[in-house]
């Protein structure tokens, strides 16, 4: 059988610190002739050298401070074959400051090795790491009882901790396909039968996972086509993405979750492809193009119209906490579903789990290490698949302050799915003057132009300056600002996380129908967050032009036109961008001008330009039709 990449099986291996994860790896990778050409050498003369002991687990030690602590502390790739096939292994170590690892590792595997040690017997860790193969939806589970050398190969042992586990895995709906005594220092039980454990009769580890097979992609599955990016090439926009499940075909309808934008297929996009995509399925990476202009961003979800992803507010996720501060009702975080990024609220802790004996508990907070059931709210509609319908599609990740704090998957029993609702008691109004018209009479398209900066980088005085120009020029235009916003339409707004969202989001839609009616609004707003910027994007549509005002920190800080970085700088102003709240730069804007570089006469001359080519000149086209 010829081995390639595509047969491969990725397996995780898990399990409590010490019991033996490392040495087994690394037998059995020489045990099977895996071993790179004079590794083995090496490392019995790095063990020579030092004077201890031959240590199989130095072989995934990649760095020399892991070598002098004897642990492993990163998630490590180990590529192996047997003669079936090629196999990856995924390392996740077992210490509790190392379980994001873990998670990250064995969101990739096929199947997972559990290993126990056999003199210790099943750990707390041993059940934490069971419950989140439990939660990654792993089945093919094997699970090794290692160190039998140091029971003396005692069958009674074995069998003692095989009730022990067995026990566990039952109670959180697991079942192993094999539980194998193994002594991996040795090699027994591992690629080969072992001599002195002739009480087992059934497979070997290596055995038992050429029995497993690759997880089959979800093709027979409803498509979802997580959108990753949008790309530009001369007169196309190639919506990328990687297919999640289905099959998407040209010419198949797809509506773009959650805007419920609609529109066809008109070519399949595959890089270096010898002839026309007719179809593409998932795991596979692709392009698309569409027969109409709709717009489209990054964290959309493609399907098809009759079975696309819920649309929702709430939802329950049974989830893992790593964050060293404790989850608690009330706190806001940044979730992470496929590609999109949403802030979400904790609406409640409806259970924490004792992963020792399964036990639920009422708490006000999730502490580290912590399983719990735990409701979410997002400010925005979210498009979600429940974990039990869509592997793929229903896990979380939790973020706070960059970092990921948390992760697990979702369910929405108990929620409505809101996509019939949404728009069940809201009748659009249909005007009588269409886009075209406002066009051919203003002399221009309405337009958003978005103009985001630290504070201090020069938004207003070039958005007054723009406006001005545009102005003389007989643009219809008008300048939003926070001045002019907080005066009036976000007067009950303070500044808090929450508000200063809603600011965002209240300006955005403003926006967006004073573009609707043909003006060319200039909006002047620091608006540091890209998921808020990019609703106030799906607001405009196509519409939509952003403006990043570049200046570093520094040279914001010198200016500092109203004393506000000071303030910041002595505490007495809490959550100031760019000191202690974090400011996200646009990924891929219009317009970039850099205010540290360049005067404010030639950064207006850059975006009056912009604005007169791709706004202006719209009408141009209009008025040359026959």
């Amino acid at each position: 059988m010829t081995q390639t990449s595509e047969n491969k099986l990725g397996v995780v291996i898990v399990g409590h610190v010490d019991h033996g994860k490392s040495t087994l790896i690394g037998r059995l990778l020489h045990d099977t002739d895996s071993f790179m050409e004079g590794k083995y050498e090496e490392l019995k003369a790095t063990c020579e050298r030092r004077n201890v002991p031959f240590e199989w687990s130095f072989l995934l030690d990649a760095f020399q401070a892991e070598r002098d602590q004897a642990i492993t502390i990163d998630t490590t790739q180990i590529w192996f074959k047997s003669a079936k096939r090629p196999y990856v292994i995924i390392d996740a170590p077992g210490h509790r400051e190392f379980l994001k690892n873990m998670i990250s590792g064995a969101a990739f595997a096929d199947a997972a090795i559990l290993v126990v040690d056999a003199l210790e017997g099943v750990r707390e860790q041993t059940k934490r790491h069971a419950y989140l193969l439990h939660l990654l939806g792993l089945q093919q589970i094997v699970v090794v009882i290692n160190k039998m050398d140091s029971v003396d190969y005692a069958e009674k042992r074995f069998n003692e901790v095989k009730v022990e586990i067995t026990a566990y895995l039952k109670g959180i709906g697991v079942t192993a396909q094999e539980i194998i005594p193994a002594a991996a220092r040795h090699g027994e039980n591992l690629a080969h039968k072992s001599t002195h454990m002739q009480w087992y009769k059934g497979p070997t580890l290596l055995e038992k996972l050429d029995s497993f097979e690759p997880v089959a992609l979800p093709v027979e599955r409803p498509l979802r086509f997580p959108v990753q990016d949008v790309y530009r090439f001369d007169e196309r926009r190639i919506i990328v993405g990687r297919i999640e499940s289905g099959i998407i075909r040209k010419g198949d309808k797809l509506v773009f979750s959650p805007s419920n934008r609609t529109a066809t297929v008109a070519s399949i996009e595959k890089w270096n492809a010898p002839h026309d995509t007719l179809s593409a399925t998932a795991g596979e990476s692709i392009g698309i193009t569409l027969d109409q202009p709709i717009f489209v961003a990054r964290g959309d979800i493609a399907s098809h119209m009759q079975k696309a992803p819920m649309l929702t507010r709430d939802f329950h996720a049974n989830i893992f906490w790593l964050g060293k501060t404790p989850l608690r009702t009330g706190s806001h975080y940044k979730i992470k579903l496929s590609t999109y990024e949403a802030v979400v609220t904790v609406q409640s802790i409806d259970r924490v789990i004792n992963t020792d004996d399964l036990s639920r508990a009422e708490k006000e907070s999730v502490a580290t290490n912590e399983m719990a059931e735990v409701t979410f709210r997002s400010r925005e509609m979210l498009a979600l698949d429940p974990f039990q319908d869509n592997h793929k599609m229903g896990r979380a990740v939790i973020i706070e302050n960059h970092d990921v704090v948390g992760g697990g998957i979702i369910s929405m029993d108990g929620f409505a799915d809101l996509r019939s609702l949404q728009h069940a008691n809201i009748t659009a109004v249909d005007h009588l003057l269409t886009a075209e018209a406002r066009t051919l009479r203003n002399g221009h398209k309405g337009a958003v132009i978005w103009l985001t900066g630290l504070s201090g980088a020069g938004k207003s005085t070039l958005a007054m300056r723009v406006e001005h120009a545009l102005h003389i020029k007989g643009l219809q235009t008008y300048v939003l600002d926070g001045d002019n916003v907080r005066r009036g339409l976000c007067s009950d707004l303070r500044f808090s996380a929450e508000d200063r969202t809603e600011n965002i989001r209240r300006v955005g839609e403003v926006a967006a129908l004073m573009a609707d009616a043909g003006l060319i609004t200039i909006t002047a707003f620091i608006s540091p967050f890209l998921a808020d910027r990019q609703q106030a994007r799906q607001a405009a549509g196509e519409n939509f032009h952003e403006v990043y005002i570049k200046a570093d920190l520094s040279t914001c800080e010198k200016r500092d036109p109203k004393g506000l970085y000071k303030k910041a700088r002595k505490g007495e102003i809490s959550e100031f961008t760019g000191i202690t709240s974090p400011y996200e730069p646009p990924v891929s804007p219009e317009v970039v001008v850099d205010t540290a570089k360049y005067t404010v006469d030639e950064c207006v001359g850059v975006i009056v330009e912009y604005i007169q080519k791709n706004v202006r000149a719209q009408a141009k086209l209009y008025e040359q039709r026959p």
